[in-house]
């Protein structure tokens, strides 16, 4: 039934009834989450054998003859930097290999060049007075911390369905050089799932910005984790700003977090010479090396390209049934209330779901006190301000299929008592 167009005794009939179906769950005393995109214990068994990979001496030496168990190879085994190039679609030679988590890479770099210059006649960041950096909205909140913590002026930039609003980024690149960057997660964007279009990437590749040290954090986290038949297929950003003159555009950003093991993963970072070298001044100095035993591990485990391609596969035989379910709760809950949207990815690790306007934060607080927890409604916009109260992360791959099943079922009822509450 749609409840924009019922009167008012059958809003208040609605709620009576569903408040009871609420209190019932509330009595079970649940305990589910879907806060955080957490591989389930399952996704993180598939790559136990990672473990077992180096078993001898000889083991430990990598294809040039490095030892892996000493000092050295300080941009990452060469093995790890051409298998990171395959996924990346750029060369070897432009990848730097770190430790597990590419959010601590993307830190780096913004810290990096919030104390050097980019070129000779530009300013570090921190120099730049009232500096800004462009966030698509809805977005991935630790990216907002990053540029929140260096004291960047964010700025919301509206998502469509095809990426970012590519009018207005242009726009405000082109007339204001204290703005100095972008996020972007560009295919299985979280929380929306959207993956930008051929378009977008070349619009983003041809971009004329008044700061010749604008640039643009392309976090490709979700690169390979389709969850569908019909997977997206993202242009190489990099291929793109090559031929626009651009290639210090882009900076890159990946790791096997969500592939092996999210505490233990290695991530890696791609980018045009030049950045290169201002980035390897600064890491020089902050370590020797990163964990070549781990990144030899995981060459041993996968091998290649491929190898990491088949591993994908019995991620998505997990995933995929629990997208599903989301899917179908919301469709068959929700759909004919006309209170919520939602997205339908065909890969990454979340939904993003649109309730009705001025309840999201509603909605997480009757979840929570029904054993149901949430990422934070306004957490996926800038300083957690969503200026519509709206949206909501559903994070499915940490519960199992019936515990994810019986979370959707009661935030589908709190979406639904929320929206009577306002509605009433």
């Amino acid at each position: 039934m749609n409840y924009l167009k019922m009167s008012k005794n059958e809003l208040e009939a609605e709620k009576k009834a569903l408040v009871n179906v609420y209190e019932d769950y509330k009595s079970k005393g649940l305990s589910l989450n879907m806060a955080r995109g957490k591989p389930s214990p399952e996704q993180l068994d598939l790559s136990q054998p990672l473990l077992d990979s180096l078993k001898s001496t000889d083991s430990y030496y990598s294809d040039d003859g490095t030892d892996c168990r000493n000092y050295g190879g300080f941009n990452g085994i060469l093995e790890c930097r051409h298998f990171f190039g395959d996924i990346l679609g750029v060369s070897h030679e432009n990848v730097f290999v770190g430790g597990n988590s590419s959010l601590n890479l993307m830190f780096d770099t913004i810290s990096c060049f919030m104390t050097a210059s980019l070129y000779e006649d530009t300013l570090p960041w921190h120099d730049v007075k009232d500096r800004k950096f462009l966030c698509p909205v809805p977005g991935y909140d630790r990216h907002f911390g990053v540029t929140g913590y260096f004291g960047f002026e964010m700025i919301p930039i509206p998502m469509n369905s095809d990426g970012p609003d590519m009018d207005m980024v242009e726009k405000l690149v082109s007339e204001d050089e204290s703005i100095k960057g972008i996020w972007c997660v560009p295919k299985y964007s979280n929380p929306t799932g959207i993956t930008y279009s051929d378009e977008v990437v070349k619009r983003f590749a041809a971009l004329k910005p008044a700061a010749k040290d604008f640039r643009i954090m392309w976090d490709n986290a979700y690169a390979i984790h389709d969850v569908t038949d019909t997977p997206d297929e993202l242009l190489n950003i990099m291929d793109e700003c090559k031929k626009n003159g651009n290639e210090d555009l882009p900076i890159l950003f990946c790791s096997t977090s969500k592939i092996t093991f999210s505490g233990a993963g290695v991530a890696a970072l791609a980018a045009s010479n030049h950045n290169m070298d201002i980035l390897m001044k600064r890491l020089k100095y902050a370590t020797i090396g990163y964990d070549k035993l781990n990144m030899l591990r995981h060459i041993r485990f996968f091998k290649n390209y491929e190898g990491i391609l088949n591993h994908m596969q019995k991620h998505k035989a997990l995933l995929a049934p629990k997208f599903k379910v989301v899917i179908e709760k919301l469709n068959s809950e929700l759909k004919d209330a006309e209170i919520a949207e939602w997205t339908d990815p065909n890969g990454g690790y979340f939904v993003s779901v649109n309730v009705l306007n001025g309840t999201a934060k509603r909605v997480v607080e009757l979840c929570k006190e029904a054993g149901v927890v949430l990422t934070d409604a306004g957490a996926t916009y800038p300083y957690g301000n969503d200026p519509d109260d709206s949206n909501i992360r559903i994070a499915p791959s940490f519960p199992s299929v019936d515990e994810l099943s019986q979370a959707m079922d009661i935030f589908c009822v709190c979406a639904k008592l929320a929206a009577l509450e306002k509605l009433i």
